[in-house]
């Protein structure tokens, strides 16, 4: 818990950048993450995460998406 807030796991927090159509490169990760039933859904671990899209996300145009999503990330949950 922080502050008050109990910490989402990345995927939770990732899923609030969906939207019906890919309007930025967060919202098409988000929107893919989704699709992927093997995501860490659970997961806050960045190093876990960034494993297993290393391995998997093929659908990730970049890994600096992913490190800009889990930067804000970090900061909300001051992580």
């Amino acid at each position: 818990m922080y502050g008050g807030l109990m910490v989402k796991s990345f995927y939770q927090y990732l899923l609030t950048f969906r939207q019906p159509k890919n309007i930025d490169a967060i919202t098409k990760f988000a929107n893919d993450a989704f699709l992927d039933h093997s995501f860490p859904k659970h997961s806050s671990d960045y190093h876990e995460v960034s494993a297993y899209l290393e391995m998997n996300g093929h659908y990730l145009e970049s890994m600096r998406i992913f490190d800009d999503a889990w930067e804000q990330y970090a900061t909300i949950y001051n992580l």
